[in-house]
């Protein structure tokens, strides 16, 4: 994919092998759009290019949105949308109320299909040969955020036998499959053997008769928070529902890592590992996989290991759209785009492109190394945001972007009795923070600061109101155990 000034080639932000249309850039809309407006054209609507959309000036700006989705995935509640604790429609915000011009990129589809043809360009066109009917986008400005994929590391399996958690419909799949392992393993026709090769029962101490075993990959926090809300899912309705088939149930932490959230500190991690430790929660540090198979996967510490869930959260892989331009500077590993410190894109040849920006995961400022994370996405776009909006009014912004650290937070926990509310465990770490008071928290306190955050973080009034809504029907009747 090349990109010019006055257009860009789009193949969809899903993989090349995933497209069914192919998009051109170049934008040819109503004709009741204003023509003394600016065409800024987003790519993404993730933290970063949601962001943009939901704050640029819009009478201003002639605003188009391309993305896979026409909603943003409010990812820090997926953990609790995939085992119940919230309904999915807490964790989306709809793009089109923002904008009537999103254009819908194209659904993935099964990544065993064939790559499709290389790109084909000139200066001015640029064409991705795959089925669907090609079109152009024209735009004055362009900001990239595509985002990032869920890294595999290649391990053989992992596409077609484990479960994401990168947005809503991960979430919707992975709850539907802990329902259903519970409900095939309450199948009276099957013998003790059936259900151990089946739903992987762990002949050990107390767990030899093993039912169900839900394993991790990833001991970042998204992996360490969907551990701790399948773990209070477990001890709460399961238990109550599947009395005989709840004391079975293991969920195993794996990580490369000597440690689980090395991304905090090294106090609060050692807290969250004994804390898992106490409440049964398996944690294997310095296990690697080395393939899946249906229902079970490879260990090199530990050999054939069966599951009835895999869940794998390891990290970011570039975007194959980022992966597909050639004309901006990346960076060598990451394959991110390397971006100025205002978050202009880097030409091949040194040049600053003043009309293109790239943030968020797909995005390094080359001069600084930021971790990729909804925090420094959602950063980036308010400076674009003030950037972009004083660029119109013909004022100068030349103010380079400067990251502030607020802080982690990882939820570890809950007790299964819901009065007793002093054994909910989380942790805060704001002992790098940029500003404010540095500290570090542990248990209720951390707790309370982890539900109040993520309350105040959701954008919209509507969610706002939902959030602590099924927060309390979830205390008062417990989570839905329906799968649909």
């Amino acid at each position: 994919m090349s990109l010019v000034r006055s257009s860009v080639g789009l193949a969809s932000f899903a993989a090349p092998r995933q497209s069914r249309w192919s998009l051109q850039a170049a934008r040819m809309f109503s004709s009741s759009s204003s023509r003394s407006k600016q065409r800024l054209v987003i790519l993404g609507s993730g933290w970063g290019g949601y962001e943009v959309l939901r704050s640029i000036d819009k009478k201003r700006w002639n605003v188009t949105v391309v993305s896979p989705t026409n909603a943003f995935n409010f990812t820090p509640l997926l953990a609790s949308c995939a085992v119940g604790t919230l309904e999915f429609r807490c964790a989306v915000e709809p793009v089109r109320k923002f904008s009537p011009q999103v254009m819908p990129a194209t659904p993935p589809l099964p990544f065993e299909h064939p790559p499709p043809s290389p790109i084909e360009g000139t200066a001015t066109k640029t064409e991705f040969h795959v089925t669907g009917t090609p079109f152009t986008m024209r735009y004055d400005k362009l900001v990239i955020a595509v985002g990032a994929y869920s890294q595999t590391f290649n391990v053989p399996g992992v596409k077609e036998h484990a479960h994401f958690l990168k947005d809503v419909r991960d979430a919707r799949a992975i709850r539907g499959r802990i329902i259903e392992c519970f409900e095939q393993a309450n199948q009276p026709i099957l013998s003790d053997i059936q259900r151990r090769n089946l739903l992987n029962f762990c002949i050990t101490t107390l767990t030899r008769a093993m039912n169900t075993f839900m394993m991790f990959t990833g001991g970042g926090p998204t992996g360490v928070e969907f551990s701790a809300e399948l773990h209070d899912l477990l001890h709460a309705e399961i238990e109550r529902h599947y009395p005989s088939l709840a004391r079975l149930a293991k969920i195993t932490l794996y990580d490369v890592a000597p440690n689980i959230l090395g991304s905090f500190d090294k106090s609060l991690g050692s807290y969250a590992e004994e804390k898992f430790r106490r409440d049964g929660i398996s944690i294997k540090t310095r296990h690697h996989v080395e393939r899946v198979e249906q229902d079970r996967m490879f260990v090199k510490e530990q050999g054939e290991v069966p599951f009835g869930l895999l869940v794998w959260s390891t990290g970011l892989a570039p975007n194959p759209l980022i992966q597909s331009i050639d004309c901006i500077e990346k960076h060598e590993k990451s394959e991110s785009l390397f971006t100025d410190a205002n978050l202009n894109v880097i030409m091949k040849d040194g040049q600053i492109d003043p009309d293109v920006w790239a943030i968020g995961d797909a995005a390094t400022i080359k001069t600084e190394v930021l971790p990729a994370t909804a925090q420094v996405a959602n950063q980036k776009a308010k400076y674009l945001v003030k950037k972009l909006n004083k660029i119109v009014k013909d004022q100068e912004h030349t103010k380079p972007f400067e990251f502030h650290n607020q802080g982690s937070l990882a939820y570890l926990g809950d007790c299964p009795f819901p009065l007793m509310q002093a054994y909910r465990k989380a942790i805060y770490d704001r002992s790098t923070a940029d500003s404010g008071i540095k500290a570090k928290e542990t248990g209720r306190l951390a707790w309370l600061l982890w539900r109040s955050a993520y309350f105040t973080m959701t954008l919209s009034v509507r969610n706002k109101i939902l959030v602590p809504m099924y927060w309390f029907l979830n205390w008062i009747f417990g989570r839905d155990l329906t799968r649909f």
